[in-house]
């Protein structure tokens, strides 16, 4: 069975869609109307992410996000699907021990929903990916440009463009995986760098401005439609532009990252 045939996505089949080269597709949502059309369009795994904080509530970063906050977005978005695996962001500050992260885990699991729970960080984070996963806790970890680490960056900014960090996020990709972590999401890094991660570890590897090597892709719904205030990212495709219907969207991004179609150099970053 392929992963369009799944009737419910679980971690097994993103792990067998990466084994077998079959590319599957990721968008956010924070609600359940928008949840509903991910589902029914066939989007495999629907992030609420802590981006809802800059395009549901208006603020300049996701710092301020609170795991109340999470819970009620994730617990809209789970009542509303049916077939896709929910993956909900730990957001700031939600994880700093094994044993906090533990704790928020369980709530966005028991109360939101959460099958997959997605946190920042590197090699550092290794101890708390371990405690999750010991627990019964689908890990998805997230390198590359982290939003959470904004301040720390110096901004969004593409990241790993020099040698020295590039070969430290490949060890860190290999150090999360051997902790445990099921999936990795890699965000803004030159697309060489996200093929190398790809190739240096085993679990999925899902792509957000990493070029089109990643078994996965995923955006952000609002820049989908066209509708994210200020300038759009450009890893970022609207496609609502192209006319129809936001199913009709949504549908088009689905078939075009199947294909290999999205992301195009366009969309990448060397």
């Amino acid at each position: 069975m392929t992963i369009a045939e799944a009737v419910k996505v679980t971690v097994s089949h993103l792990q067998r869609a990466r084994d077998a080269g079959e590319r599957f597709t990721c968008l956010t949502a924070y609600d359940a109307g928008f949840a509903r059309i991910l589902d029914g369009e066939g989007v495999e795994v629907i992030l609420v992410g802590d981006s809802l904080g800059m395009v549901v509530q208006g603020r300049d970063s996701t710092l301020p996000v609170s795991m109340d906050h999470m819970v009620y977005h994730a617990a809209m978005v789970s009542r509303a699907t049916r077939r896709a695996l929910v993956m909900v962001d730990m957001p700031f500050m939600s994880f700093a021990t094994p044993e906090h992260a533990l704790a928020n885990a369980a709530r966005l699991m028991a109360e939101g929903g959460a099958r997959m729970v997605k946190l920042e960080g590197t090699r550092r984070q290794a101890e708390v990916v371990a405690r999750l996963t010991d627990n019964g806790v689908p890990v998805c970890a997230h390198l590359g440009l982290r939003p959470q680490y904004v301040h720390k960056l110096g901004g969004y900014r593409v990241q790993g463009r020099d040698d020295e960090t590039a070969v430290a996020m490949i060890e860190d990709a290999r150090a999360l995986e051997q902790a445990g972590a099921d999936v990795l999401l890699v965000e803004s890094v030159p697309s060489s760098l996200a093929a190398a991660l790809r190739g240096a570890v085993s679990v999925p590897v899902i792509g957000i401005g990493a070029g089109p090597s990643c078994d996965a892709q995923v955006l952000v719904l609002y820049d989908l439609l066209g509708i994210t205030p200020g300038r759009m990212p450009r890893f970022a495709k609207n496609y609502l532009a192209e006319g129809g219907t936001i199913r009709q969207a949504v549908g088009r991004y689905v078939a075009d990252v199947r294909a290999g179609r999205f992301p195009d150099a366009a969309h990448s970053f060397e």
